[in-house]
């Protein structure tokens, strides 16, 4: 049996321990076998492609370490990786079938020395003359982690050596068979522009900040017959950053919830209620680990200083070595986890005609200002809630909040999730668009408002516009006392999964990561950001509408009991 397809076969019965992510790219490379059979599948596994880069890779020689020079043997996992990569191709033009791979486990497992056997495979033994090859990193230094591995096989063997030629000095290598160019690039976008990488290499993608690098290298691609994007990298702290989206995406696929039959996908993790004191736990996501016995002492020993330290130490360790997506902060408010699990599809046209609560947060002139809308009702006696937010900005001040934000504003702006305000020079918010678009909503969707509750800050002038509409309005007391409640009830019923919203609302999701908390004051806590550039409009908000939206019994509002819970607070 090919050494692709006997890796599957090793790891689900067992042979090999993995964990569920690697079982499903298993499944899927063996269910698509068996769908390749069939004429209208479009794609087929070619064995003697998947093992020409095999074998490629096992003519290279390693020369770090104190061992002297020994011939690369690979693991089982690495030959399922490369094979895949190279032996699932186009049934009708032999083009291969991956043009995405993205390939997540903890440190030390090889990635950089996987990448560099790509690199070196594709500068000179691929079908395609003068292309270029891009090996992309947050920093210069970074990049040439994977240029050097590249390196590192050249300079070991003499043939080798006859076939490229090394500029150090501009971190390129030119490919003297076809012409190709392999050139380590940092994250200075404006170089990217306008070239096309027949491959192209991002590393440890979860310390970019943003996609930039990766959609300038893909969109480099597109007309590109046979090309290939590969990211490689370790978990890292930024839930929402663009590497933690593509690691949603990819498990989406895995589980069946997305299609894409041209991403390859490699993720060594562990299961969510795998034992941390178990050590065999650890081969999950670490594929080499299994065959180092050393490997394995000295990660047991580092796990229990880990735990013992516990912070930063703890958190590094469960990213870098056990390759979990962490929140670094310890005041972290939500369970991003939990989080993502309560996306759904619906929206306000699934609560027609029904009741709901608007929470406001006002801003003090061109910043934020958001709204939600709030739906409350009961399943098994459990309270259900659908939330739904829109927020606006004066139009003159997104691209100066793009940059100090950090966040897409114009990119949510095209999807509808944020409104631009035009009255005032464009440099103030205009309260009059929030009016209009809630008596939008309102008409089209046959609304019945119970209540606005607004923070009084910010509303004064508001405060009038609202109350000529007919709407009843309860300023919300901003301080713990008052919000505790409903700061801890909104975080305890998204972990208990009764909470929905709906998925494409990116920016609702980047306020509620952005959420910290307070230090506690005799025992309560309030809503803080980790920045003063990242903005948690859209659940402060939310905060004061589901103070009284939570207090609601069988589903009936109760005017009279909402207006006592607010004297409390004053």
């Amino acid at each position: 049996m090919d050494r692709v397809t006997q890796y599957c076969y090793d790891v689900l019965d067992n042979k090999i321990i993995a964990g569920e992510s690697i079982k499903l790219a298993c499944c899927r490379h063996l269910e698509d076998l068996e769908k390749s059979k069939l004429a209208p599948y479009r794609y087929k596994f070619d064995i003697d492609k998947a093992h020409h880069i095999i074998d490629f890779a096992e003519t290279l020689t390693l020369i770090e370490g104190s061992e002297g020079a020994k011939s690369l043997v690979l693991y089982s996992f690495q030959c399922f990786i490369l094979g895949s990569l190279m032996g699932w191709v186009d049934k009708e033009t032999g083009y291969r079938r991956f043009r995405q791979s993205y390939i997540q486990m903890g440190r030390q497992n090889g990635k950089s020395l996987l990448s560099g056997v790509l690199t070196t495979y594709h500068g000179n033994f691929i079908n395609y003359n003068y292309g270029l090859i891009l090996l992309g990193a947050t920093k210069s230094d970074q990049a040439k982690i994977v240029y050097k591995e590249a390196v590192k096989f050249i300079d070991s063997d003499e043939d080798l050596k006859e076939l490229f030629e090394v500029k150090e000095y501009k971190s390129e290598i030119e490919c003297n068979l076809t012409n190709n160019l392999i050139r380590a690039v940092g994250r200075d976008t404006k170089s990217l522009d306008g070239f096309r990488a027949i491959y192209g290499s991002v590393d440890e993608f979860h310390a970019h900040k943003d996609n930039q690098m990766y959609s300038l290298i893909k969109d480099g691609q597109k007309k590109l017959k046979e090309a290939l994007l590969n990211v490689i990298t370790t978990a890292g702290f930024n839930l929402e950053g663009p590497c933690h989206k593509l690691y949603r995406y990819c498990k989406e696929v895995l589980e069946g919830k997305e299609k894409n039959e041209t991403q390859f996908i490699f993720i060594a993790e562990l299961d969510k209620d795998d034992d941390l004191e178990d050590s065999y736990n650890y081969f999950k996501a670490n594929p080499t680990l299994q065959y180092d016995e050393f490997a394995q002492e000295t990660i047991k020993t580092d796990y229990a200083q880990a735990k013992k330290m516990g912070g930063t130490d703890w958190n590094n360790f469960l990213t870098k070595q056990l390759d979990m997506w962490v929140a670094f902060t310890e005041t972290k408010y939500m369970n991003m986890d939990s989080w993502y699990k309560c996306a759904t599809n619906k929206t306000l046209e699934d609560f027609r005609s029904q009741e709901c609560n608007i929470g406001m947060d006002l801003s003090s002139g061109g910043d934020l200002t958001s709204i939600c809308f709030e739906f409350v009702w009961f399943e098994d006696d459990e309270r259900k809630y659908f939330v739904h937010q829109h927020s606006f900005m004066p139009v003159n001040r997104v691209k100066e909040h793009e940059q100090t934000d950090n966040a897409p504003y114009k990119l949510w702006i095209k999807k509808g999730l944020l409104t631009v305000t035009h009255a005032g020079g464009g440099v103030k918010t205009d309260y009059k668009e929030v009016i209009k678009y809630i008596k939008e909503q309102i008409r089209l969707y046959d609304l019945k408002i119970k209540c606005i509750y607004y923070d009084q800050a910010n509303a004064s002038a508001f405060l009038a516009d609202l109350e000529s509409e007919g709407w009843d309005t309860l300023d919300v007391y901003q301080n713990s006392k008052s919000l505790n409640d409903s700061v801890m009830d909104i975080k305890y019923s998204v972990e208990a999964g009764n909470v929905e919203y709906n998925k494409k609302d990116e920016l609702l999701t980047w306020a509620i990561n952005n959420c910290e908390l307070t230090k506690p004051y005799q025992g309560k806590v309030m809503l803080d950001k980790n920045s003063r550039f990242k903005r948690i409009d859209p659940i402060a908000c939310w905060v004061d509408s589901h103070k009284f939206t939570m207090r609601v019994e069988d589903g009936c509002y109760n005017p009279i009991d909402a207006l006592l819970k607010a004297s409390e607070d004053w």
